[in-house]
């Protein structure tokens, strides 16, 4: 599973999501392929993606993706992702 990561800048706060997306991937067995991006670009980027996970006042933004769009309200809860993942295994 592809899984995009955005964030504003696509720097800071979504590699921080995309280290725990990969731990939090890895606790439920899935094989997952995580990237990230800026928020501009992500909307053009997304639908070579099966998931992208982003914070909820970023995903207005990506609006008319074919691609799902779930938010994370904190990052670095290992359990809000994996509840999240869990709808994709």
């Amino acid at each position: 599973m592809n899984i995009l990561c955005v964030c504003g800048n696509g720097i800071g706060t979504s590699v921080l999501l995309k280290i725990n997306v990969e731990q939090a991937a890895d606790n439920l067995g899935m094989d997952v392929n995580v990237t990230t991006s800026d928020a501009g670009s992500a909307k053009g980027t997304a639908n070579m993606s099966d998931l992208v996970l982003t914070s909820p006042q970023l995903a207005p933004e990506l609006e008319g993706t074919t691609t799902p769009v779930e938010t994370v309200e904190n990052f670095m809860d290992l359990d809000e992702i994996t509840g999240i993942l869990e709808k994709y295994e």
